[in-house]
């Protein structure tokens, strides 16, 4: 049995689920997550894609939304901002407080970033060898891993 599966019907508790998903995610996120020269880290893409998102926010939500510490938020912004990918202004509805921007080569590199790893998901997937109802189930699977992600 390869990474807890198969689950037999009697053993959907959320303790097996649960230590099944980990077993089998857990080789798919890092390979994910190991960088490419040149590109995009994941927690980089992560603020990159709240900004998009959210279009404007303190260092202090992102690290709240992350669930970082602040400082760690800093330094990830710090290298964005040098690299013109992020951009910091005072917040229009108080100049006091400033806020952060993804810019218009931060989305680009974004969508670069977001291709080719769609690029690299689509090659494994056409060399798995998987059935139809297999990529069928993946994709219906899909927003149920990201709803369960939301409620870690």
């Amino acid at each position: 049995m390869k990474a807890g599966f198969p689950i037999k019907v009697d053993d959907l508790d959320p303790s097996a689920v649960g230590s099944a998903l980990q077993a089998s995610l857990g080789l798919f996120v890092r390979r994910l997550r190991q960088p490419v020269q040149g590109e995009l880290t994941l927690p980089e893409v992560s603020v990159l894609s709240r900004l998009e998102r959210a279009e404007l926010a303190t260092t202090s939500e992102l690290a709240r939304a992350e669930q970082i510490t602040p400082q760690a938020m800093g330094m990830t912004l710090a290298g964005l901002v040098r690299r013109d990918l992020v951009e910091r202004r005072p917040d229009p509805a108080d100049r006091r407080r400033v806020v952060l921007s993804v810019t218009e080569a931060g989305q680009r590199a974004l969508r670069k970033r977001r291709g080719d790893r769609a690029e690299q998901l689509a090659e494994a997937l056409a060399a798995g060898g998987f059935t139809r109802a297999e990529l069928e189930t993946l994709m219906a699977a899909a927003p149920l891993i990201e709803r369960l992600g939301e409620n870690l």
